[in-house]
Formats: structure tokens, sequence, C-alpha cells
């Protein structure tokens, strides 16, 4: 069973950067599908980027050229750097995976939560001065 652990979220002034880290256990991220989500008060669940397990990539517009999804598979960890980070992207941000039975193109080109069913518990990002 995949697991997540996930780190790196904090306090930051408009225009800084963040990196979040997801570490996975339990199975190898070289089978799945991973992403990143967030979710703000009030808001549902979006996504912000997704990656298949052949590395192609696909980032919401409010995040384009602002953030940067990557994995490690040997450190078994997935990560997003987040810069010029604007007031509009606090939320907790999630990561999470799905097993590479399902196919990359509906699950990166969407990049809707309801696609995932692997889940980190999340971390906090909030960007204020």
């Amino acid at each position: 069973q995949l697991q997540f652990v996930e780190s790196g979220g904090g306090l930051v002034q408009p225009g800084g950067s963040l990196r979040l880290s997801c570490a996975a256990s339990g199975s190898s991220l070289d089978y799945y599908h991973i992403g990143w989500f967030r979710q703000a008060p009030g808001k549902e669940r979006e996504g912000v980027s997704c990656m298949s397990s052949g590395d192609s990539t696909n980032y919401a517009d409010s995040v384009k050229g602002r953030f940067t999804i990557s994995r490690n598979n040997v450190m078994n960890t997935v990560y997003l750097q987040l810069n010029s980070l604007k007031p509009e992207d606090t939320a907790v941000y999630y990561c999470a995976a799905v097993h590479v039975t399902v196919s990359a193109w509906t699950v990166v080109s969407s990049c809707a939560p309801n696609r995932y069913n692997f889940w980190g518990q999340g971390t906090q990002v909030t960007v204020s001065s």
C-alpha cells in the first residue's frame, strides 16, 4: 500500500518560494502517476500539477511558469517547487498518486482529484505579508 509523508509547507511572503516534498513508502513511484492538489478554505480541492510515470506534465493555468513538479524515483519522493508565490496560493497542498494501470492521458490531462486514490496528509502553505 502506497503511503506518503509530506513536508515543506509554511508561511512565506508574497514573491517568495517554497519546496514541498512528498516521501513515498510501501511501493515504488516507478509504477504511479503523481499529482499535487490544493484546497483553500471554503473551496473545492483542485489540481495544481500532474505528472505521468513517463514524466509528461500538466499545470493549472494559475500556476504555469511559477510551479514545477518533479520526482526522484531513487529517493521515492515527489516535489513541488513553488516560486513567485501569491496570497491566492494559500491552501493545504496534497500529493497523490494513481497506479499506471490507469491511463496516463486520463489522469494527467484532467489532473482531477477524483482520479487519484493514494493521498498524503497535506501541508499548509500560507502566503502573507
